[in-house]
């Protein structure tokens, strides 16, 4: 597992459902946190659903075209 400072950002704007979720449950498997940008409105609720399941902490911050999930192993 990659451990840094600066979770790495997984860029899946432009992308519908299910990618950025498929993206995410593949780039955490390398990490233990990272940065997800998302601009499809149903990752709102799939992602925070895989966090659950998977038992990782999720918070969402809105920009002006989209999302930016932050997501991390084990709940906080």
């Amino acid at each position: 597992m990659t451990r840094s400072a600066e979770p790495p950002p997984v860029d899946t704007r432009g992308l519908k459902c299910p990618w950025p979720v498929l993206r995410a449950a593949r780039a955490m498997r390398d990490h233990d946190a990272i940065l997800l940008l998302a601009d499809d409105p149903v990752a709102r609720v799939d992602l925070p659903v895989l966090a659950a399941e998977r038992n990782w902490s999720v918070s969402v911050e809105h920009d002006a075209d989209h999302d930016i999930y932050h997501l991390r192993k084990g709940v906080d």
